[in-house]
C-alpha cells in the first residue's frame, strides 16, 4: 500500500460535509496570504496608505528583512482617534464609497491591509490629525485593543512586530534576510519613482539602535519631467540619466511619458523596467511584452532595455481590481496601450539618430588604461599652468623673425612685377570638426575609422556602421513599396478553428501589406495563395499558426515583420562595407554623414555600438596630461 490518498470513484457513497462559516480570525488570516505574502508586501500596502494621506516626507525602517520590525511614519493627513478602530475593520476604507469600482485614484481602496496585518503580526497604529489629540491602538493575532493617548505630531506612524507569528507555517516560505531585505528596498525604489516630490528614507535597525539609511531620496524640484529625472538618476544611476531618452507620447486618451534608455545601454537581464499606471507600479506581461517589442530591432536576444515608463489615462479605461497585490492591470483596449508604447518608443528612439551610450567610451578608456603600479604621482612631478605657458613661449619661434623671413621670400624685387597667383596651391578646406561625427583622419586595420572632432575623437566600426545604414535603408524602401510577394503554384490550404480563421481573415490586409495573401476558403479553412518573396520557401501553415499565436497573446502580430526583418539585416551584412577594405578619405566622410543622418545608426543590426567617441580630456589623463 502507498501513501497516496485514496481516490473516490464515481457514485461511492461519501459522508456529506458540513458547511460551517468560518470565524473572523480566520478569515482575516487566509485574506492576509492573499494581500501579505512577505515583508515586501506589508512595506509596499504601508507605503501607499502614506502616499494616499497626502505625505511629503515618508521614513521606512526595517529589521532582519522586516520580519521581526517594519516601521512607516508619514506627515500626511494622519486619523482621528475615533476613526482607528474602524481603520482596523475589514473593507473599511476613506478612499472610495463604493459607488464605482473603477473610477479609483488612490493606491488602495479594498480596505484590507491593516486588518490583515494585525491578523498576522503584532500592530501598533499611532496618528494625529490637524486639529485633534494623538491616539493610538494596538492589534494582536487579529485582535485589537482600546484606543490610548500618545504622543507624536501631525501624520501616521505604523509598526508591525513579529510578521506572520500567528502564521507561523508562513515563516518557513520566507527567504534570507539579505533576499527579503532586497525585496524590500526595491519596492521603495519602485513607489519612489512613482512620487518624485516625496523624500523616503529606509533605515536597516537590525540588532537595535538607530540603525543605517539604506537608501534615500530627497524631494524632487522643477518640473515634472526635470523631478523624474533627478528622481531616476538617484535611484538608477547618473549612467542611466546620462543615456536615457525623454518619452512624451499620448493616443487616444492614453498618455506615456517616462525615460528609456539608448539600446546602448542595454542590460543582460531585465532588472532596470519599470512600468506604472496611473502612477502604481505594475508587473504587466503586455506592457514588458511591448517594451521588448519597441527595441526588437536595436538588440540582440540576450539584451534587455532599461526603460521608466508611465501610462495615465482615465481611470475607467483601466480593471486594477484584477490581484490581490494590484500589481497587474487590465485595459480596456490592450491593443491601444501596447500600440502607444511601440510606437513612442521607437520615434523617440529614431529621434535619437546616431546616439550612442557615453559608457562605451568609460569602458573604452576603461581598457586602455593600464594598471596602476603603486607609485604615486606628486603634484610636483608636473609642471605647473604657468610653467608650461612659458616652456611653449620660448619653444615658439619670434613672430617678428617668422614675418621678415617670410617678406623677403614673398616681397618683390623693387622694379619687379608683381608674381601671379598661383592657383595650384589652394588652401585646404577646413575639416568638417564641428559636426557630431567629426572629420576622418584616418583608417586603421582597415576596418576602423579615426575621426577627429571638436572637444575630442571618433572611431567609427566601418562595417557595423554600414550594415546598420544598409539595413535602414532597405527597411525604409520596403515600407514605402511594399513587400514582393511570390504567388505560389498551388496554394497552401490552412484547416483551423472558425474563431482562428475569422481572425487571420480581419488581419488579411495588413498581412497583404508584408506579402502575405490569404483567403477565405470555406468555414474554418483559409487559402495562403502568395508568401513574401524575400524569405523564399515558407512552411505557410506553421507560420499561419504562429501568426495565430502572436495575436492570442498580444492582439497583434509581428512574426511575419520579424522574419522579414531578419532576412533584411542578413542582405544587409553581406551587402556592406567589408572588414579590409580601404576607404578613401571622401568615402570615410560620406559614412559619417550618413550616419549622422540615419536612425539608429549608433548600433549595429546585433545591438552592439557602432563607434565610439572619446573626449579630449579623458584622452589626456590617460597620459597624465591633467
Amino acid at each position: 500500500m502507498n501513501d497516496e490518498s485514496p481516490q473516490i470513484s464515481p457514485g461511492t457513497q461519501v459522508k456529506r460535509p458540513m458547511i460551517r462559516q468560518l470565524d473572523e480570525a480566520a478569515i482575516n488570516r487566509i485574506a492576509a496570504g492573499e494581500v501579505v505574502e512577505r515583508p515586501a508586501s506589508a512595506v509596499k500596502e504601508l507605503v501607499e496608505n502614506a502616499l494616499d494621506a497626502g505625505a511629503c516626507h515618508i521614513a521606512i525602517a526595517q529589521a532582519d528583512g522586516g520580519k521581526t520590525l517594519i516601521r512607516v511614519a508619514d506627515d500626511g493627513c494622519g486619523i482621528v482617534p475615533e476613526d482607528l478602530p474602524l481603520a482596523l475593520a475589514r473593507h473599511a476604507t476613506s478612499k472610495i464609497d463604493g459607488s464605482d469600482l473603477l473610477d479609483i485614484h488612490s493606491f488602495g481602496f479594498r480596505g484590507e491591509a491593516l486588518p490583515s496585518l494585525g491578523a498576522v503580526g503584532r500592530l501598533t497604529i499611532a496618528s494625529r490629525a490637524e486639529g485633534h489629540d494623538a491616539a493610538e491602538i494596538r492589534v494582536s493575532g487579529g485582535t485589537p485593543g482600546r484606543v490610548r493617548p500618545a504622543a507624536l505630531n501631525v501624520g501616521t506612524d505604523v509598526t508591525l512586530r513579529d510578521l506572520f507569528h500567528a502564521t507561523p507555517a508562513r515563516l518557513k516560505f520566507m527567504r534570507s534576510d539579505r533576499a527579503e531585505t532586497q525585496a524590500i528596498t526595491d519596492t521603495v525604489k519602485r513607489l519612489a519613482m512613482a512620487a518624485p516630490f516625496v523624500s523616503f528614507t529606509l533605515r536597516d535597525v537590525s540588532g537595535g539602535g538607530d540603525g543605517r539609511v539604506t537608501f534615500r531620496a530627497d524631494a524632487e524640484t522643477g518640473d515634472m519631467f526635470n523631478a523624474l529625472h533627478g528622481r531616476l538618476a538617484r535611484i538608477l544611476g547618473s549612467d542611466f540619466a546620462e543615456n536615457a531618452l525623454r518619452i512624451e507620447a499620448e493616443r487616444d486618451g492614453l498618455r506615456m511619458t517616462g525615460f528609456a534608455a539608448l539600446p546602448t545601454y542595454s542590460r543582460g537581464a531585465a532588472v532596470a523596467q519599470y512600468l506604472f499606471v496611473n502612477g502604481r507600479p505594475v508587473r504587466d506581461r503586455m506592457l514588458i511584452g511591448a517594451l521588448r517589442a519597441a527595441y526588437q530591432d536595436l538588440l540582440s536576444r540576450d539584451r534587455h532595455p532599461a526603460a521608466a515608463l508611465f501610462i495615465d489615462c482615465d481611470p475607467r479605461q483601466v480593471d486594477i481590481n484584477v490581484h490581490p497585490a494590484k500589481s497587474e492591470v487590465r485595459f480596456r483596449d490592450p491593443g491601444l496601450a501596447r500600440g502607444l508604447v511601440v510606437s513612442g518608443l521607437r520615434h523617440a528612439l529614431a529621434e535619437a539618430g546616431h546616439r550612442a551610450s557615453s559608457t562605451i567610451a568609460s569602458a573604452t578608456l576603461g581598457a586602455m588604461r593600464p594598471d596602476s603600479d603603486g607609485a604615486r604621482v606628486y603634484q610636483m612631478d608636473r609642471p605647473s599652468p604657468a610653467a608650461r605657458a612659458a616652456a611653449y613661449q620660448a619653444q615658439a619661434p619670434a613672430f617678428a623673425e617668422m614675418q621678415a623671413a617670410y617678406s623677403a621670400r614673398t616681397e618683390p624685387a623693387a622694379g619687379e612685377p608683381d608674381p601671379a597667383p598661383d592657383d595650384t596651391h589652394e588652401p585646404p578646406e577646413t575639416p568638417p570638426q564641428s559636426l557630431p561625427l567629426g572629420a576622418a583622419c584616418a583608417q586603421i586595420h582597415e576596418n576602423y575609422i579615426v575621426a577627429q572632432t571638436e572637444t575630442g575623437m571618433v572611431i567609427v566600426d566601418q562595417h557595423a556602421a554600414h550594415e546598420r545604414l544598409v539595413y535602414e535603408r532597405l527597411k525604409s524602401r520596403t515600407g514605402s513599396t511594399g513587400v514582393a510577394s511570390q504567388a505560389l503554384l498551388i496554394p497552401e490550404i490552412v484547416d483551423l478553428s472558425e474563431a482562428d480563421a475569422t481572425r487571420i481573415l480581419d488581419f488579411a490586409g495588413q498581412l497583404q501589406r508584408l506579402g502575405l495573401v490569404v483567403e477565405n476558403f470555406g468555414p474554418g479553412t483559409i487559402a495562403v495563395r502568395e508568401t513574401p518573396a524575400i524569405l523564399g520557401p515558407v512552411d505557410a501553415r506553421a507560420m499561419i499558426h504562429d501568426i495565430l499565436d502572436e495575436l492570442a497573446e498580444q492582439g497583434e502580430t509581428r512574426t511575419l515583420q520579424t522574419r522579414i526583418d531578419a532576412v533584411l539585416s542578413r542582405i544587409a551584412c553581406h551587402g556592406s562595407v567589408r572588414s579590409g577594405r580601404r576607404m578613401t578619405a571622401a568615402e570615410m566622410n560620406a559614412l559619417l554623414r550618413e550616419m549622422e543622418a540615419t536612425p539608429h545608426s549608433g548600433q549595429c543590426n546585433h545591438g552592439r555600438p557602432t563607434y565610439v567617441e572619446l573626449p579630449l580630456a579623458d584622452i589626456e589623463r590617460l597620459f597624465g596630461r591633467t
